[in-house]
């Protein structure tokens, strides 16, 4: 008997009940939790960059109970080595041999909790993990559960005790994104909260039963369609990243993949069996501006990476789409 796949209303439907279930604890745009929920459906890493005490370790940690699965946190600190993150083979004295003890990389969703506080060797130790889901240990190659992803925090880089990521690194993260003080509201929203609850930290619900969905749910975006148009679309954006004097390295081929992928994603957050531009131009700072290198003047002047996306989006074509029911037409504005 074949399987039934998950529709993308039901995908939708399931996404939004996740959201509704994480904005019940975290006090958080909407937006921004859209843009995590980007990376679990399209199989990438997230990167929550501010300051300590705004919610990014309680934000990974609600996603992971609503979608129950296995959770591992690693809290990155400069004497951390890599054998801590991936594991290490361990003398078993009643069996006379080595056995291998897996480290918290083994997980489904993966907290690397202040990443950049960790020296560079230890944060290359992530890489392998993040682009082909599996680590090679002691001369094996060993593979990671399904699903997989990384929730990364990180503070910036102004802040004491901090190392940059290797731009290889910040490469495999799909998103990156700033979770930011909440407003007036937020805060009163948020004491309100606190008072209602004899414990500090909030506590989430199991959305799904079944980690099997979560697998049907990364699947949803493979079906959605995306016109010729927005193949070039999509390219002119990534050539204008490398065409900036701004910029001192573009946007790679592997970035264009992930705003593709990305854009897939927000259309199934949508509703949509088909992307259209304002998906692309939703997420293009999230997903493009943590990939720009700027040059040195550039960031002598303090040039934000996310205006600099924000105005190439804004110099490219946008192709027209018309809508007729499921169905989609595009042609050059």
């Amino acid at each position: 008997m074949v399987e039934e796949k998950m529709s993308v209303d039901e995908a939708t439907e399931l996404v939004d009940e996740i959201l509704t279930e994480v904005e019940s604890v975290v006090i958080a745009d909407r937006e921004f939790l859209e843009n995590i929920m980007l990376g679990i459906i399209a199989k990438g890493h997230v990167l929550l960059e501010d300051v300590p005490g705004t919610g990014k370790t309680l934000t990974a940690n609600v996603f992971s109970t609503a979608l129950n699965i296995e959770f591992s946190r690693v809290q990155f600190t400069p004497d951390l080595l890599p054998a801590d993150v991936l594991g290490t083979s361990v003398f078993n004295e009643q069996e006379g041999q080595f056995e291998f003890q897996e480290g918290p990389i083994f997980g489904n969703v993966i907290l690397g909790d202040e990443i950049n506080r960790a020296p560079p060797k230890t944060q290359a130790a992530m890489l392998e993990a993040m682009a082909e889901r599996q680590v090679s240990i002691e001369g094996e190659t060993r593979q990671l559960p399904e699903p997989f992803f990384v929730i990364a925090t990180q503070n910036p880089v102004e802040q004491e005790g901090t190392f940059p990521l290797p731009e290889a690194q910040v490469d495999r993260f799909l998103v990156k994104d700033t979770l930011g003080q909440p407003d007036t509201d937020g805060k009163i929203e948020l004491l309100r909260r606190r008072s209602g609850r004899t414990e500090s930290i909030p506590e989430a619900s199991t959305i799904i039963e079944d980690p099997q969905r979560i697998l049907d749910l990364q699947q949803v975006p493979e079906r959605i369609r995306v016109d010729e148009d927005l193949y070039t679309y999509l390219s002119e954006l990534i050539e204008l990243t490398h065409e900036d004097h701004r910029v001192e390295v573009g946007v790679s081929a592997r970035g264009l993949q992930r705003l593709f992928e990305a854009s897939r994603a927000r259309a199934v957050i949508e509703g949509r069996e088909y992307v259209i531009p304002s998906d692309i131009q939703r997420i293009s700072g999230p997903v493009l501006a943590h990939r720009l290198v700027l040059t040195p003047e550039a960031q002598v002047n303090d040039v934000d990476e996310t205006t600099v996306v924000q105005e190439i989006v804004d110099q490219v074509p946008v192709p027209t789409i018309e809508e007729t029911g499921n169905n989609q037409k595009v042609g050059a504005d």
